[in-house]
Order: C-alpha cells, then structure tokens, then sequence
C-alpha cells in the first residue's frame, strides 16, 4: 500500500516510515499474512524466464549512471551508511555487474541442473534412466534476519528468494534499511506486483513481540550475524520453518614468494591493498591477515611496509567512513599496543596513516593469528609456506571463509585444493575477496537450491 512521500522514497514499506514505533506485532503478522497471498497472485504464475528478465532489467537500470536510484544511494548513501560515496560507487558496481540475464540463468541452471526445473515437471539426463522428473517449489515466505550496513548480502538475498519465487520480509539492523529500500523501490517501479511481495522493516535483534509473530508465519527464515543471533534464531523457531545460518566467519589473503617481483609485486600490492579497502574492511569477505611467503625478491617486512604506502594512495581515491567513537578507540588502543612491541622488538612493526584512524597495517614474524578490528587495520605475517599458515589457523579453522590467493600459476591448484581441505568455503584471487560472483555457494551452500522442496515424480 502506498502512502504518502517522505523525502527519498514513495513511501510503501515499513522501514520508509522510520523505526519501529510505528509498529505492532499485529501488523507485523499481516504484512506477513498480506505477502503470502501476493506471492499466490503476483509470483506464482511467472515463468523463471519472466522473472529472470525482470531481474536483468534492474540490473541493467542501476549500471546506468543516471538512474535515479543509484544516484540517490551515491548522494544520501554516505549519511545513511557510513560509507563513502566511491565505496559505495565501487561495491555496488561490483554486484549489479553480476545481475544480467545470463548470469541468472547460470545461478539457475547451476544450483537445479534444469532452466525449468522452478516451473513444472522436468527431467536431466541422469534422472531419464530411472524414469524420474523432479519439481523445485520455492517457500510462500521467506524472512531475512540481516545484519550490518553491508549490502550486498541482503541485495543477494532479495535476488535469490525472487529467482524461486517467493515473497520476503526484510529485518534489517537499526539503520541499515537504506539500500535494500532503493532496492526493493527500484523493482517496485519497473514490476509493482514483484515489489509487492517485499517487506521491509527496522528493529533491534531479538525483539520477540515482533519476530515472534514473523516466523510463525514465515516457510523459510535466513539469518546472518554472530553465531550467538544464529543460535537465538534457530532456538526461536517452529520445527516446521526451514532454517538458513550464516554465522561469524574471516578471510585472509596468502601471497607466494614468486609473487613478490617485478611488476608482479606491485600488482599484488595493489590487488591486497583493494581487499582491504573495499566495504571498509568490514564484511566476512574482508582479509583480516595477509600471510606472505619468506624468499621471494620482496620480504614481507617490505611487502607491509609498500602495503602501508598503497593504502594510503587509495585513502585518496576511496576514503573511509566515519567511524562510531568506539570503533575509533579500538583502533588507538591496538596502535598503542603494537608501538610498544615495535619499539622492543625488530619481529614487529607498525605503519600508520597520519593524524586519523584511516588505516594501519602491522607486520609480525609471529603467524599466529590475529583478528582485526577492521575499518582498514590489517596484519601482514610472515611464512615459510601454506602448510604454517594452514598451522595457525586451526584454532579458528571452523570459521574460515574466503581465501585470497596469489601465486605462480602452477601453485594454483595445489593450493586451492589445500585450503579447501582444510575448510575455507572459497579460494579466490586476490583483489576480487569482497566481490563474489552471482554463483556463489555463501559458506559453502548452494545459493537457491536450499531454499527450495524438491518433489520428485516416479513414472
């Protein structure tokens, strides 16, 4: 329903009208009520060529310069977000690249084996030898729980529950409504039954009176955040609702020595020094280490201290947000802590930006890993080889996701079967960590094919 304008949107979503004291729990349970039966109306007679077209002109509508949602998000993105307008430029180019139609077709076909298989009976060629077809049927309502400021997940999310068919109410964190708002309003405008079968709402975490009522309706609930809110949300919901987690995870870059020479050298400069900027640093994808081989043409005290210096180029091209006061006293307060090693000891060094908090880059001889506080504070540790690394990673071995790789290109493979083994949910090139493609398995789960009831046709 559509009410009257506030000053960035037509308003027709909960979180268009401010936070939650304009909400009951029982209007909570209508909007739920309401989606489900415009998902029976408005989605389930669309064929996933329809939606995927409709999907693929949004895409293309916000790689537009012009379009006016996009330069909404660039003008207003900053207050509202925290971050600033070239990260946000640089982060959200980087995902609408990705939502064409032949990338939605290959998430499809990937994730069901069958361009079809959403719409009716369909078969593949190992299921004709035992005389089977199979129908995927997406949920009538699937509810995000979403943490943080960072987009791009829940932008994901959004694709993924309209690819099979579902209608989605939105919880997002106190203030993060921002983006998936022009999100949502954007196919609002090009397809208003699609976007009707959205809702997007604002509450603190654990707020029962209006969770609570939401998942006893919802078919699905997805949930990202500490593994603490993984569990409080698992625990909260009826045996019935199928239940998606992505808890706490990290990610780390490893740099072999071959890679330290030359032009090379720069180039992985340059390609970590970009991990470590996009998004401020502040999502799962994000390196909080890099693991940097002994022997190559450039040490890794050197290789931190160039880093130290691309960092700051970029600092001049994508600057960082603002920052809450506590994020910046936990800045100072490690700074002051690895000034007083440094000065005690050579095994450990220290490079910051000058007069801000903008970025800081430590070096240890010691690989034992560290977590950082993010917002662009990353550690530079010094190996031997990929097996010391994979060493000192096992206390956190479980909470492994991305691995940014640089090496020569007969390491590649060795490489990305070893950290795979050992548990990272994805092995990439370094300088494309925070940008996933569409066909991402998040965690190591399929992207559409968990979300979905298979039935299958014996015939």
């Amino acid at each position: 329903m559509e009410m009257e304008s506030n000053s960035d949107f037509t308003t027709s979503y909960f979180a268009d009208l401010g936070g939650e004291d304009a909400l009951t729990p029982t209007l909570v349970r209508e909007a739920a009520l309401a989606l489900r039966r415009n998902r029976r109306e408005f989605l389930e007679w669309r064929s996933t060529g329809n939606m995927i077209g409709a999907l693929a002109k949004v895409g293309e509508n916000w790689r537009d310069p012009d379009y006016r949602f996009r330069r909404l998000v660039l003008e207003k993105g900053p207050e509202q977000t925290g971050f600033t307008a070239p990260t946000l430029e640089r982060g959200l180019a980087t995902f609408f690249e990705q939502l064409t139609k032949e990338n939605l077709e290959a998430l499809v076909s990937q994730e069901f084996g069958h361009m079809r298989r959403l719409d009716g009976m369909s078969t593949n060629k190992e299921e004709r030898f035992s005389d089977r077809s199979a129908l995927a049927t997406g949920p009538e309502l699937i509810v995000h729980i979403c943490s943080g400021q960072l987009p791009n997940p829940t932008l994901a999310s959004m694709v993924s529950g309209l690819v099979v068919g579902s209608s989605q109410f939105i919880k997002c964190s106190r203030g993060a409504s921002f983006i998936p708002r022009a999100f949502a309003h954007s196919i609002y405008e090009e397809e208003p039954k699609m976007g009707a079968c959205f809702e997007i709402a604002e509450w603190a975490g654990g707020n029962r009176q209006f969770e609570d009522p939401l998942f006893e309706e919802a078919n699905c609930v997805t949930a990202t955040g500490s593994d603490e809110t993984i569990r409080s949300v698992r625990e909260r919901l009826p045996l019935t609702v199928k239940f998606l987690g992505y808890g706490h995870k990290l990610s780390l870059g490893f740099i072999g020595q071959e890679m330290l020479d030359g032009f090379l050298a720069s180039e992985t400069l340059h390609n970590a020094a970009l991990d470590i900027v996009a998004w401020d640093q502040r999502g799962c994808l994000s390196p909080q280490a890099i693991y940097v081989e002994k022997g190559g043409t450039v040490e890794p005290r050197v290789f931190a201290k160039q880093l130290a210096e691309e960092l700051d180029k970029l600092e001049k091209k994508q600057p960082r947000g603002k920052l809450t006061t506590q994020e910046a006293a936990d800045i100072a307060t490690r700074r002051s802590i690895y000034e007083l090693r440094s000065a005690d000891s050579g095994d450990t060094r220290l490079w910051q930006s000058e007069g801000s908090t903008n970025w800081t880059v430590v070096f240890e001889a010691d690989p034992q890993w560290q977590p950082s506080c993010g917002n662009r504070f990353v550690y530079v540790k010094e190996v031997r080889d990929a097996a010391e690394v994979m060493r000192n990673l096992e206390p956190v071995r479980e909470h492994i996701s991305t691995v940014g790789l640089s090496a020569a290109e007969e390491r590649l493979e060795e490489l990305a079967t070893s950290f795979a083994r050992f548990g990272a949910t994805r092995v990439c090139p370094l300088g494309r960590m925070q940008h996933p493609p569409l066909t991402w398995r998040h965690d190591g789960q399929p992207a559409l094919a968990n979300l979905v009831t298979w039935t299958d046709w014996e015939q």
